[in-house]
């Protein structure tokens, strides 16, 4: 099969031939039709994550949000079937630890973070291998393109797990989204779609006009802010009620926890780089004098992923909105360079492999 091959951090993937993947006792290998190429495999791609233990060592396979169908199933299989057609969270789960049996194996004690290790090899490809199938495979509703639905592996779904789960969000909240690439832009629509008041804040006018398409009821361009959570606090009429760092560096971390008002929410989607290494300091003494409650937010259990479906089969959710572009499989390395620089739009989507 054709697949995306990290060779050395930074550098262009190669495309090469290589062994399909069969399926084990318990797993199942789907032909991948769609697959989001995401912010989390431009930080793969250049190396982070070391500190994490889950940072790709060459010869993996990155690509951690697709789509597609069912070719072969393991013998002691039960609910999978060939032909289903399906997504696969990146959190992939062993299904048999504690975390997994209360139903957050997000949170898995085993987690393997599809396309960032060995034993998963990701979706930049025209095969993979999902392990635990019955447990790790999502079954997608009738009606629904592997296109339109490729970016619910990682970046919807974590924005929708972090926002309906996680953080109390109710009707008429200020939430203010602080990064509008894919996982905040998917944070403005679902924040929207919940009935909240968003904000949305960026350093580019071209993903704060696709912000307001999907929901937002103001924006603050942070290259012309002289102070982002001022400006925020302000247009939330003294604070946000929940706010999101939806990007994980540094500013946009503190940015975040400084917009809000008393007893605000800040939530913790976004990962950090190598300038931070997982460390960011913050106003721990404002935090306690305003009662601000720091959460972090990791993927979504699978079994959680109906509640989505619902919303998209009632028109609330339209993840479609969001996919900016489809591109081939040669396209991968240009779209991870020009992430960089945040130089993507949206969601861009391998559909040609």
């Amino acid at each position: 099969m054709k697949a995306a091959i990290l060779e050395e951090h930074g550098e262009p993937l190669a495309i090469e031939e290589v062994d399909a993947p069969s399926a084990d006792p318990e797993g199942a290998v789907v032909e991948i039709e769609a697959c989001g190429i995401c912010r989390s495999d431009w930080h793969g791609w250049q190396g982070d994550w070391a500190w994490l233990g889950i940072q790709p060592q060459p010869g993996q396979i990155l690509g951690h949000e697709p789509a597609g169908r069912v070719v072969e199933v393991g013998e002691e299989v039960e609910h999978v079937r060939e032909g289903d057609h399906v997504a696969i969270p990146f959190n992939i789960g062993d299904g048999t630890c504690p975390e997994c049996q209360r139903g957050y194996s997000n949170t898995c004690e085993n987690l393997m973070p599809l396309g960032f290790v060995e034993p998963v090899q990701g979706a930049f490809a025209e095969l993979t291998h999902v392990p635990a199938a019955d447990h790790n495979v999502v079954q997608l509703p009738d009606g629904v393109s592997s296109v339109d639905m490729a970016g619910l592996g990682c970046r919807f779904m974590t924005s929708f797990h972090a926002l309906a789960h996680r953080a109390d969000v109710g009707a008429g909240d200020w939430v203010a989204v602080h990064g509008c690439g894919g996982i905040g832009l998917s944070a403005v629509h679902i924040a929207d779609a919940l009935g909240a008041n968003v904000i949305a804040v960026d350093l580019m006018d071209e993903k704060l006009d696709l912000a307001t398409n999907l929901g937002a009821v103001a924006t603050v361009n942070a290259s012309e802010a002289d102070n982002v959570s001022g400006e925020v606090a302000a247009i939330a009429g003294g604070g946000a009620d929940v706010s999101v760092d939806a990007l994980g560096i540094a500013e946009t971390c503190r940015n975040s926890v400084q917009s809000l008002g008393n007893r605000g929410q800040h939530l913790q989607i976004g990962l950090t780089t190598e300038a931070e290494e997982g460390e960011v300091s913050l106003p721990t003494d404002m935090m306690v004098m305003k009662e601000i409650e720091f959460i972090g937010s990791l993927g979504m259990p699978p079994t959680r992923y109906d509640e989505i479906f619902r919303m998209v089969q009632t028109g609330k959710l339209q993840p479609a909105e969001i996919v900016s572009e489809t591109v081939a499989l040669e396209d991968v390395s240009a779209k991870l360079e020009a992430m960089t620089d945040f130089g993507t739009t949206g969601i861009p989507v391998i559909e040609e492999f």
